[in-house]
């Protein structure tokens, strides 16, 4: 085998590896006061206007393949759109809506007007949007509101409003 056939497989291999490291990273449970701090919903000013985020301003997504509070997403979709969890009912701060917070039933995945939450990790710092709009694993990914609505391009550029095709 020559040096360019190797290289590919190589590559992907260290890619996978480090995806996997990020996640065993960030899945780790310190002590419950930080695990809570970190559960806080709020709104972070992007470039794609006030959308919800973590408490440390990580955006959050919602993935059109669920259905009102259940998650849909496959385990290799989970790799990639790591889901929002919480052992305790996340707080609203920020101007997030408390009343839309909730978990799946028998989860800790947390969810926002019935929308599953999830991360993307290419999203490296806080505000970063890269994620919006994706067509991965079955349906698309969309940044939501404070009414926890996705936001996704308007259908008339020039009405300067948000629409949603997400059904509930």
């Amino acid at each position: 085998m020559n040096r360019s056939r190797l290289a590919v497989p190589i590559l992907a291999v260290m890619v996978v590896g480090a995806i996997a490291a990020f996640l065993v990273a960030t899945s780790g449970r310190t002590t419950k006061t930080a695990a809570s701090a970190r559960s806080a919903v709020s709104l972070e000013q992007t470039s794609l206007g006030s959308v919800l985020a973590d408490s440390r301003g990580r955006t959050l997504y919602l993935f059109e393949g669920d259905k009102p509070n259940v998650s849909t997403l496959s385990a290799a979709g989970r790799a990639i759109w790591p889901p929002f969890n919480s052992t305790a009912k996340p707080a609203a701060i920020g101007g997030a809506n408390a009343a839309l917070i909730g978990t799946i039933p028998g989860s800790d995945q947390v969810t926002y007007n019935g929308h599953p939450l999830y991360y993307y990790v290419g999203d490296q710092q806080s505000g970063q949007t890269t994620g919006q709009g994706l067509n991965q694993f079955g349906a698309r990914w969309y940044v939501l509101s404070s009414a926890g609505r996705a936001i996704t391009p308007a259908a008339n550029p020039s009405s300067g409003s948000v629409g949603s095709t997400y059904g509930y």
